[in-house]
C-alpha cells in the first residue's frame, strides 16, 4: 500500500461526539433528530481547528458497536453520513483539508463506499488540516489486524504502529493522540485510538455534540497548553 503523505503541523485532536441522542430525547424529538443536528455542529468545529493549532482532527463517527443499534438509527446514521460528504467535500476542498475515512469498509454499502472514495480523492491534496472521520472503527479489532499483520511475537512498538497504520490508517504510521476531547458528560475512550491515546491529555464536557462550538474547543486546547506532559518521565516535563 502506498504511504499516506505527510499530515500537517500542529497537534492531533481526538474528539468522541458523544449526546446526539440524549440531546434530542430531553427536546422529546427522536435521536435521528439529535444526529441530524450533530452533523451540523462538525463544520464549524473543522473550520476552527486549524486556527487553535490542530493539524489532525479525528472524529469518532461511527464506532463498530454502534451497528448494534436500533436498524432504523443505523440506516439513519449511514444516510446522515452519505449526505455530509456529498455536501461538505466541496467546502473541504476549498480550505484546503484532507478528507480520510479511518476504520472498516467491507460492511458498507457500496454507495457509501464510492462516496467515500470520491470524497477523498477530491481532497487529496488538503495541506491545511488532514480531518479523519472513523467509521465502522474498533481500536481493539484494529490493534488485533495490526498484530496479524506483524506476524510476530514481541514486535517492537515501531513496527506494530506501522502495521497499524496500514490496516487503519491509509498508510504511513499511526499519530498519537495530543489531545482527546468527549462531549456529553461521559468519561471513557470506548474503543476509540486506544493505541494512540497512550499519553493524550484528555478533556471531559457535560456539554451534548449539538451544542459543542468552536469556543468549547478553543477551551480545550488551552487546558491542553496549562498541562505539563511527562510521558512517564517525571523530569522530561514539557
Amino acid at each position: 500500500m502506498q504511504s499516506a503523505p505527510p499530515h500537517p503541523p500542529g497537534l492531533h485532536a481526538g474528539l468522541i461526539m458523544d449526546g446526539n441522542g440524549r440531546w434530542a430525547m430531553a427536546r422529546g424529538r427522536p435521536r435521528e433528530w439529535g444526529h441530524r443536528a450533530g452533523a451540523r455542529a462538525v463544520r464549524p468545529v473543522v473550520e476552527a481547528a486549524p486556527d487553535l493549532g490542530i493539524g489532525v482532527l479525528t472524529l469518532y463517527a461511527f464506532s463498530s458497536d454502534n451497528w448494534r443499534r436500533p436498524r432504523r438509527e443505523v440506516d439513519s446514521l449511514m444516510s446522515l453520513f452519505r449526505r455530509y460528504l456529498r455536501s461538505e467535500t466541496g467546502a473541504l476542498a476549498e480550505k484546503d483539508v484532507r478528507l480520510q475515512i479511518l476504520g472498516r469498509r467491507d460492511r458498507l454499502a457500496p454507495t457509501l463506499l464510492q462516496t467515500i472514495e470520491r470524497s477523498e480523492a477530491a481532497t487529496a491534496g488538503g495541506r491545511r488540516l488532514l480531518l479523519r472521520l472513523a467509521v465502522d472503527y474498533s481500536a481493539r479489532e484494529a490493534l488485533t489486524a495490526a498484530a496479524r499483520l506483524c506476524n510476530t511475537t514481541g514486535a517492537g512498538r515501531e513496527k506494530l504502529a506501522d502495521a497499524l497504520g496500514t490496516v487503519v490508517h491509509g498508510g504511513g504510521p499511526a499519530i498519537d493522540v495530543d489531545l482527546l476531547v468527549r462531549t456529553g458528560g461521559e468519561q471513557r475512550l470506548s474503543d476509540f485510538l486506544l493505541w494512540e491515546c497512550a499519553y493524550a491529555e484528555l478533556f471531559f464536557t457535560p456539554r451534548m455534540w449539538p451544542d459543542f462550538t468552536p469556543a468549547d474547543l478553543a477551551m480545550a486546547v488551552r487546558t491542553f497548553h496549562g498541562r505539563q506532559r511527562r510521558f512517564g518521565n517525571v523530569a522530561e516535563a514539557v
